[in-house]
């Protein structure tokens, strides 16, 4: 049965898959990525990960795999195929696709950032399917957004399109990682939230999962972090949706595990800032869960192939329209 690997490597662990032509899901595995021992055993991490579904796929259908998707956090250079930079795996400019095609044995390999791969599961097979224009922006330990445009996902002229969790939402607020300070991800990510609750409440412990139960609860406290963490999301959003004009808004990621907690004071924000000239999306939850980077590599995967089959028909078409022109008896050479 021909089918693909993919791949979706996180900072802690790594869920993979064998998928089959029509998105079927015809194995599934995960494992730790080892970071603990440095950038050098992540990388072999994957290969060997790469390697055993390979084996698996041999073994159970009868043949390899046709080619092999992988999602990476951090900086990506898909067109290179080159992770470039990753701080929570402590790795940097990883000839990642060379190195996992000669592991698979030639196979083509296709790698992508996390989160757009995310995206575009979330716009073909999720949440977005049937959306020619969305933003998907997950809520988890920082805020990241991906850019759906027909059914594909939009990397920008350098690869970071999408960066929403860098929007200055609160000029002079808490500094971020970036170098910036009052970003997004700094104040309605999912980890925002757990600082803030965990200070409003004195349990060092608590999570946003507590706060939003707080919130459900009636506690005045949760109740006043849960509500700057939104309004921060609506005005991050607003920018997005100003730029973008998207038919819908996919949320996803920690946060978004709080439901209707989070959705309806989210929807009643955002459309309480939209004006004249602007059309408010619909703002929906992510489908796929923490599934949706592991589907996206499938996804690439087969796109490669696709693409690939494409370029082998062109080219065989060119040749025998060259070979037609040298054996017609019509031309004449002069």
């Amino acid at each position: 049965m021909r089918h693909v690997i993919a791949l979706d490597v996180g900072g802690t662990g790594m869920k993979a898959a064998l998928v089959g032509a029509d998105g079927t899901l015809l194995h599934e595995a995960r494992r730790p990525t080892g970071r603990d021992r440095g950038a050098d055993a992540v990388v072999e991490s994957i290969l060997r990960f790469a390697a055993d579904l390979r084996a698996h796929g041999v073994e159970r259908f009868g043949e390899p795999a046709a080619a092999a998707g992988v999602a990476v956090p951090g900086i990506v250079d898909a067109e290179r195929g080159v992770a470039v930079y990753a701080a929570n795996l402590g790795w940097s400019d990883v000839p990642l696709r060379d190195l996992l095609s000669a592991r698979l044995e030639g196979v083509p390999v296709a790698l992508g950032h996390d989160v757009r791969t995310g995206g575009l599961a979330e716009g073909r097979i999720g949440a977005g399917r049937g959306s020619d224009r969305f933003l998907f922006v997950p809520l988890g330990t920082g805020i990241a957004g991906a850019i759906g445009i027909g059914g594909a996902i939009e990397p920008g002229a350098h690869g970071s399109a999408g960066e929403i969790g860098h929007i200055v939402v609160r000029p002079g607020g808490p500094p971020c990682g970036c170098g910036q300070r009052g970003c997004l991800e700094r104040l309605a990510s999912a980890s925002a939230v757990s600082k803030a609750w965990a200070e409003a409440s004195g349990d060092p412990e608590a999570d946003a999962a507590d706060c939003a139960k707080a919130v459900e609860s009636g506690d005045p406290r949760a109740q006043e972090v849960w509500h700057n963490a939104v309004d921060a999301l609506a005005d991050g959003l607003l920018t997005a949706l100003t730029l973008l004009d998207p038919h819908t808004l996919i949320i996803g990621g920690g946060l978004a595990e709080a439901g209707e907690t989070l959705f309806t004071p989210l929807r009643a924000a955002v459309a309480a800032r939209v004006v004249r000239f602007q059309t408010l999306p619909e703002i929906v939850p992510a489908a796929l869960g923490d599934t949706a980077g592991c589907l996206g590599a499938g996804l690439l995967a087969w796109d490669l192939l696709d693409r690939k089959a494409d370029l082998d028909r062109k080219a065989d078409l060119d040749r025998k329209a060259d070979l037609n022109r040298k054996t017609d008896p019509t031309e004449v050479s002069t």
